[in-house]
């Protein structure tokens, strides 16, 4: 440009025309375009000649050819720039223009905004730099546009830009450029400012995307206010943002946007508007939208300080949310409680709109940080409750929209610090409270609706199980009041369908019980029918919630008694039994309507839904049980159960009819037998005693009358060939199921009573037998004749399991049954049906269900049976099952006598079968393996492979993983199975022990599987069934073998994630609720808890005696390879971290050495000693000090004699001392308990005093203490003697422990004496009294500190029934006195090398140096001279960076920022005062750089005219700010002519700056706080600009 210019003037030399100069700056007369330097030249000369007052006709004609024709193609041609460059030609083009259009008035003005609305017209939004180029020139005529369609024309077209949808990087840029640049440029006009602000506002219920508005409203916030700067000409009145709705909607949105730079353009509206009513101090009110809510703005000159200070601590709370910190912004929540204080009139009403409030909420609840959510929904719910708000349109969606979101985060339920395990967590109930409180309050017509929504939004979303939970809870808390119709009805049915999805059982069942108690408490009976009421118990499952017998079954039975008469009245209702219940007439209707099928055309129909049958079935055992509760309220005893009989009656009638009429339609049998089926298993789930069930008892007499009717209708379906088709498959599961219903019935009834079963089975099973025994045509099968076969054997496995499972009835002796067992034996293993290959019925679905998939099922399903009827017969002669197929047997059951044959037939099973099939096949095995393992060990290995890869292939959310892990461990680790394994120690042996490690590391992530493996083999080790005993001579003698698995039993438990954790404290709630919710009734006890793996080999240790061989065998070895693991734990890691998987593998290895040493003999813990003082001399966590040390007080207590090795622990150096002298010298604070069965005390005693007075004068100070409470116990022991020979120590001593008890001050040192006295382990705990399964595994893990995870109740010793504990141990539980203590302020700390002080060091380390870089500086120039030769070169400098800190405020900073940028050679540092120069901490910092360095005064009102004016000149506008669109400052580029803006330091670059940034860079950030002092982070980037020259000058170079 320097060229250019020079140029120009030589020609204004020689000529003094300035149109000639314009030519020559142009060019001349050629059509070349302009450089951008001759652009900048021209923009300067044109600024030159308007300043200097050049005028003229001619000067006027020479700007208008300037600005059409060689600007204005220069804009819409680019001149071949691209890039940075066009940019800069971009905008040196439009100042030029601006210029021109002064020059030559508003005529140019309207010409070039005609043309520029033109090419926005022919050129899309957006569509690259032509649209930007058409957008500067309005803004650069903008100021001098008269006419008004003309101004009409560019305000909808810069709305038109602001408002398009399109969310491209163009399309972005082109509406940031118009709402940042054009509006403001065109809301000069009065007139066209209030066309933008119309067109620019929403309307109510249409904010859509803000952000675009906010940017816009940013850029004009100097004309949104009245008395401000900036009101341009033109008519109609001045606008005030405050008066209006949308303008605070606007705001409102903003401040809760997901992008922070949203929220900050909202933060500067709303303090600009504060500002201004501040300044103006007059009444303002925005018009509320209602009447009756309050004005969302409002301002009075009487209450000016109030409100200036609600909103300044408003706007400060919503700008320290955005550090996102919790520890920041803590400090600042209590800030909440004044803004309610002022928000809330004297009479309760809201002064400020409420929604200001909720912004702040919701702000907190969308955050990141999980904590700060936490927190925000806390202090939600307390200020609530404490301040009793009112009820304000608006509050209810706020209630049901954000802060149900932020209640769906599972984290938010965790329990509180110190709060027991098992409790309710403090959201749970805070939440009960909330509700109940909110409901009371909300007007009675809003109740209904606003509980409707929140369940509907419980369905809305997916839910986890934990928030489900608790918000059913707070649901059932809520008091009973009439507000939920058929729809709430409907929408609680729609959650229980949403609590389904998850695995958690307890928890699933647990919500279904809370929904349910919802119900009942919410609903308006007079609007919801009895068939409504039916439906939505059917979303119930009733073997995790609605199970009868249970409290809430009774509950529910209660409301349906209470509200009988109250319900609404269905259609189909009859009103003609006025005397009976609507509940009975109801249910009597349903049973006959139920029952009423129609004539089937075609006979082979599918079975009809269970569905029907489950609610029938319900509501009859419902109805009778209301019926008996409505009995006992009007004290009658004889009841005739007239309402049960009407409900069976039609039922019963339909049964006895079944074996003699065989024209009553399939439909109607399979209903009714589907009803009878489903009565008597839901009635059988009732939790008490069925001798006590008089329901039971009525229903099981009235099924004994129908039970030989149906028995002969099954039979004649059976035999008669009647089920051939795929649907009668179902039929079959259906007869089958009923028949071991009926059995039951008959054996609880007594063989007499009951009808004649032994011809009905010797009947289906000579039938059964005789269609497995038809060959047929195998060639091309029928399909009847395959389903035949499949129905056989079903039919036989049913009838084995008959004959197991009720010897009562014996069975055993019919001729039938021997031919069964014959039959078996002989039958082809694993026969696979061939499918049919044609299919008489030509039907689609009969056709699908013999796809290869569906027949599939059906094959798997038949040989699942024949191994089920296999194992029958395996289980019943397992004594004659030979070792080998050589030898022979009397019996001829060929699958008894060739085993091997039939394991490898097992093995192939595995094979074929899917897993939910293969359990009969693992039953089979059992049997087999431990015969065969002896002889045919490697197919007894290749069975342990195939089975474990079935079992490892299973999830274990799969119910069937539980039921095969189970029956895969019984015949794995088989009593005769590990015995024989380890008697030859061969292959098999290796396999088992491998197997075990693959089940430990499976149970890592398997919650539950280390549970079963244990369970088993203790139980089978300690208290082996009779073919045990009988097959070895002592079964115990396999956990010697297999002692790595009670070793790793001891120490099992994993470090569990946050998540997991939560999962188990929920559980441990729900169960804690007991018998109070149902799920806890009715669903399994798992005992899958980690903590019940060590529990149950607790319980394991606990059984063994001393006296037994092989039980002392076996404690021996487990001490041994206990004690080696502590020291390879310890060898591992010399320093863990406390509560680390090392620190607690090595807790519960101790705990478990405390547990055996009582059964272990002198000679053993004699030689074990020496190991057990090594442990004590490493550097252990406070928790195994104290289990050590309490383990050498026991041994020392039991064995006195073993004394002497224990002095010899305080012989070593103080080298190994250092850390563990602690540890023996706490040992010796119970010396009276060691010396208790020592007769001869005063040598010891005498001893001990000579031991601890050499460490009483230690130089570490905690030595000291402990050696000193040591030498208190000791003394105090002696003293009670009264030895004579102690009197010459008795004056040193003395006045030791008295100068100790007396030390005066309020130093730390006494302190720590006190402390350490007051120590639960030297006050309270007793080594004798104390020893308990309580102490040790809850009570010391507690006062130690350790986690909670660590923490093992005694309660769960005893819900751990699997194996009891000897009846004999009664160390159980801790004594009150320690139960009761907190833990104490004092640890347990060792002279750890950590304490060593270093003043013998002797080694340099780096110091920091501060040099002045004389590199390129003459040496023997005067440093005088050398300042003046660098203030010389002063703005001369190769930089084009300008430093921009007109917004900081803070001397020191600035003063850094002036340094820094001096050092790196900054063109320019631009301030917002010259003053802070004079500041001493600004020159402290600066220490004399701005000297050398160029300042400019730029006030902070002025930046925007001077960032404009440096764009013009080139300039690439660059701010250091976080947002959406920021570029990493490792990636980006600095351009040669940089400009560094940088914001304050509290609230960064005002929201009015950002739209004038070309560029933002963020500096990429490793930790959790997110902000960098400014002056670090301007250092930062000067630097980069810096490093990016230097490498641009080499690379030039």
């Amino acid at each position: 440009m320097e060229l250019v210019l020079a140029d120009a003037l030589l020609g204004l030399a020689q000529s003094p025309d300035p149109c000639a100069l314009l030519r020559a700056v142009c060019g001349g007369d050629g059509a070349a375009p302009l450089s951008v330097e001759r652009v900048e030249t021209l923009r300067f000369l044109l600024q030159w000649l308007e300043a200097g007052g050049a005028g003229g006709e001619a000067l006027r004609r020479a700007a208008w050819e300037v600005a059409l024709g060689r600007c204005w193609p220069l804009l819409r041609g680019g001149g071949g720039a691209a890039g940075p460059e066009r940019r800069r030609l971009v905008r040196a083009a439009c100042g030029a223009l601006r210029l021109c259009a002064r020059l030559c008035g508003p005529q140019l003005a309207a010409r070039l905004a005609g043309e520029a609305l033109a090419a926005l017209r022919a050129e899309p939004p957006g569509a690259g730099l032509g649209a930007e180029a058409a957008v500067e020139a309005l803004v650069a005529v903008a100021p001098d546009l008269q006419e008004p369609a003309l101004l009409e024309r560019a305000v909808d077209a810069a709305l038109a830009l602001v408002r398009a949808g399109g969310r491209e990087a163009g399309e972005e840029a082109a509406a940031a450029l118009v709402a940042g640049r054009l509006l403001p440029a065109l809301g000069r006009n009065r007139t066209a400012l209030g066309r933008v602000w119309a067109g620019l506002l929403p309307g109510r219920g249409e904010e859509g995307r803000v952000s675009r508005t906010l940017l816009a409203l940013t850029a004009l916030a100097d004309r949104l206010f009245p008395g401000l700067e900036g009101d341009g000409g033109g008519e109609g009145p001045a606008l005030d943002a405050r008066l209006c709705g949308g303008f605070w909607r606007v705001v409102q949105a903003g401040l809760t946007d997901g992008d922070g730079l949203c929220r900050k353009r909202a933060r500067y509206l709303l303090k600009r508007a504060v500002e201004v009513s501040d300044q103006l101090r007059t009444d303002c009110t925005c018009p509320p939208d209602n009447g009756d809510e309050p004005s969302l703005f409002w301002w009075s000159v009487e209450k000016n300080d109030k409100l200036l200070q609600f909103w300044e601590n408003y706007i400060l709370i919503m700008e320290t949310l955005e550090g996102n910190q919790i520890h920041v912004i803590k400090p600042v929540l209590p800030k909440l409680n004044s803004l309610y204080e002022y928000a809330l009139s004297k009479k309760g009403c809201w002064l400020f709109h409420p929604s200001w409030h909720m912004c702040i909420y919701k702000r907190m609840f969308e955050s990141e940080n999980k904590t700060l959510t936490r927190e925000g929904v806390a202090q939600f719910l307390e200020i609530y409750e404490t301040k009793r708000l009112p009820n304000s349109p608006g509050f209810s969606e706020f209630i049901i929209g954000p802060f149900m979101d932020a209640l769906s985060e599972s984290s938010l339920y965790g329990r509180s610090p110190g709060q027991l395990i098992g409790a309710c967590p403090p959201l749970g109930m805070k939440l009960q409270k909330f509700l109940s409180t909110y409901l009371t309050l909300l007007p009675e017509e809003e109740r209904s609706s606003f509980l409707l929504k929140f369940i509907q939004k419980m369905t809305s979303r997916h839910w986890s199980a934990v928030p489900i939970l608790f918000l059913s809870m707070a649901l059932a808390c809520i008091p009973s009041c009439k507000t939920l119709g058929t729809e709430g009805l409907h929408a609680l049915r729609d959650v229980l369908q949403c609590t389904m999805i998850t695995h958690q059982i307890l928890l699933r069942g647990a919500a279904q019980c809370f929904l349910l108690q919802t119900a009942m408490h919410l609903t308006d009976v007079e609007k919801v029918s009895l068939p409504e009421i039916s439906s939505f118990l059917m979303s119930l499952r009733p073997e995790e919630s609605l199970s009868r017998g249970t409290i809430l079954w009774m509950e529910l039975c209660d409301w349906l008694y209470t509200h009988d008469r109250c319900f609404r009245k269905s259609i189909n209702c009859h009103v003609e039994h006025q005397e009976r219940s609507s509940l009975s007439v109801y249910v009597h209707a349903l049973v006959e309507d139920y029952l009423k099928a129609p004539a089937s055309t075609r006979e082979n129909c599918f079975m009809p839904d269970w569905f029907e049958a489950k609610l029938v079935a319900t509501m009859i055992l419902l109805a009778a049980d209301v019926e008996e509760m409505k009995n006992k309220h009007s004290k009658k005893t004889n009841t005739e159960w007239v309402e049960l009989k009407s409900f069976l009656h039609p039922l019963l009638d339909v049964l006895l009819k079944l074996g003699t009429n065989v024209y009553i339609p399939t439909l109607k049998t399979d209903k009714s037998l589907q009803l009878l089926l489903k009565l008597l298993q839901t009635c059988l789930l009732k939790q008490y005693s069925p001798q006590d069930d008089v329901v039971l008892s009525f229903l099981s007499n009235s099924v004994m009358t129908a039970a030989e009717s149906i028995l002969e209708f099954v039979l004649r379906r059976f035999t008669t060939s009647e089920l051939n088709t795929v649907s009668d498959l179902d039929r079959c599961n259906l007869y089958l199921a009923l028949l071991s219903e009926l059995v039951n019935l008959c054996s609880n009834a007594g063989w007499k009573k009951g009808p004649s079963i032994w011809n009905f089975i010797s009947s289906l099973i000579n039938t059964s037998i005789k269609n497995l025994q038809e060959t047929g045509n195998e060639q091309e099968p029928k399909l009847g004749e395959q389903i035949q076969k499949v129905v056989s054997m079903a039919s036989l496995t049913v009838v084995c399991e008959i004959i197991d499972q009720k010897p009562e009835l014996q069975l055993k002796s019919l001729h039938a049954v021997k031919t069964l067992k014959g039959f078996i034996s002989s039958v082809q293993l694993n026969q696979v049906l061939k499918k049919p290959s044609y299919i008489e019925e030509k039907n689609s679905l009969f056709e699908e269900s013999t796809s290869s998939q569906g027949w599939g099922k059906i094959v798997a399903s038949y040989i699942h049976d024949q191994w089920v009827c296999l194992h029958f017969i395996l289980n019943k002669y397992h004594k004659f099952i030979p070792l080998s197929n050589d030898e022979t047997l009397e019996l001829s059951l060929l699958a008894v006598q060739r085993p091997i044959r039939t394991l490898q037939s097992a093995l192939e099973a595995l094979t074929l079968l899917p897993s939910d099939q293969v359990l009969p096949v693992f039953h089979c095995m059992k049997v087999l393996v431990p015969k065969l393992l002896g002889s045919s060990e490697s197919l007894c290995i290749d069975a342990f492979d195939l089975a474990w890869k079935v079992i490892s292939s299973l999830s274990n959310t799969q119910l069937i993983f539980w039921s095969n892990l189970k029956a895969f461990v019984q015949f794995v680790f088989d009593t005769e199975v590990l015995a024989v394994a380890a008697s030859s120690k061969g292959q098999a042996y290796s396999k088992i022990k491998e197997i075990i490690l693959k089940l430990v590391e499976m149970s890592t992530a398997r919650t539950g599987v280390f549970n079963t493996v244990l369970s088993y083999c203790c139980q089978s080790w300690l208290f082996p069934t009779a073919d045990d005993t009988g097959a070895l001579e002592n079964p115990f003698s396999n956990a010697g073998n297999y002692s790595e698995l009670i070793t790793e039993a001891c120490v099992f438990g994993m470090v569990f994630r946050r998540d997991q954790r939560l999962i188990q404290d929920v559980h441990a709630f729900v169960e804690n609720l007991g018998d109070e919710c149902a799920a806890n009734v009715v669903t399994e006890s798992t005992n899958r808890d980690d903590h019940y793996v060590r529990v149950c080999a607790v319980k394991f240790l606990c059984w063994l005696d001393g006296s037994n061989t092989l039980h002392k065998m076996f404690m021996e070895d487990l001490v041994i390879k206990l004690l080696d693991k502590d020291e390879l734990v310890s060898k591992s890691r010399t320093r863990y971290y406390v509560n680390s998987l090392q620190h607690r593998i090595k807790n519960r290895l101790w705990q478990t050495l405390l547990v055996i040493f009582p059964k272990l003999d002198q000679n053993f813990l004699t030689g074990t000693l020496n190991k057990i003082f090594q442990a004590g001399f490493g550097n252990n966590q406070a928790s195994i000090k104290y289990l050590i040390e309490w383990i050498i007080i026991l041994i020392l207590h039991r064995y006195p004699q073993c004394l002497e090795k224990f002095w010899n622990c305080f012989c070593y150096g103080e080298e190994k001392l250092k850390t563990s002298i602690c540890t023996f010298l706490s040992v010796l604070s119970h010396f009276d308990i060691i010396l208790e069965n020592t007769s001869e005390k005063k040598p010891i005693l005498k001893k001990a005093l000579l031991v601890v007075l050499q460490w009483c004068f230690n130089h570490n100070f905690s030595v000291r203490l402990y050696a000193l409470v040591a030498l208190k116990k000791i003394w105090g022991m002696c003293k009670a003697l009264y030895v004579e020979e102690f009197e010459a120590l008795t004056p040193v001593i003395e006045s030791s422990l008295h100068q100790v008890e007396n030390m005066h001050g309020a130093g730390n040192a006494r302190k720590n004496w006190q402390r350490i006295q007051d120590h639960f382990f030297f006050a309270t705990f007793h080594p004798l009294k104390d020893y308990s399964l309580e102490t040790i595994f809850y009570t010391l893990p507690r006062l130690s500190e350790l986690v909670e995870d660590e923490w093992i109740p005694l309660c769960k010793f005893t819900r751990y029934t699997d194996i009891s504990l000897p009846a004999a141990f009664h160390w159980l539980h801790s004594r009150t006195e320690l139960l009761n203590l907190k833990p104490s302020d004092w640890s347990q700390q060792d002279m750890g090398s950590d304490l060593v002080e270093m003043d013998n060091q002797t080694e340099w380390t780096d110091v920091q140096k501060k040099i002045i870089p004389w590199k390129n500086s003459s040496p023997d120039l005067d440093l005088e001279l050398v300042f003046q030769d660098r203030a010389a070169k002063l703005g001369k400098s190769n930089s084009r960076l300008i430093v921009v800190a007109s917004l900081i405020d803070k001397p020191t900073n600035l003063g850094g920022l002036c340094r820094t940028s001096e050092i790196f050679g900054a063109s320019a540092l631009v301030v917002g005062s010259l003053h802070y120069i004079n500041d001493k901490q600004f020159q402290h910092l600066s220490v004399s750089a701005e000297q050398w360095l160029p300042l400019v005064e730029v006030k902070p009102s002025q930046l925007v005219n001077y960032l404009q004016q440096k764009k013009t000149e080139g300039y690439t506008i660059i701010g250091v700010e976080q947002t959406a669109k920021s570029s990493d400052l490792t990636e980006y580029s600095f351009p040669e002519k940089s400009l560094l803006l940088l914001g304050n330091e509290h609230e960064g670059i005002p929201a009015n700056l950002i739209q004038h940034l070309d560029v933002c860079v963020e500096i990429p950030q490793q930790g959790i706080i997110r902000s960098l002092n400014v002056h670090v982070s301007g250092a930062l980037l000067i630097w980069e600009y810096t490093r990016q020259q230097l490498i641009k000058q080499k690379q030039l170079k």
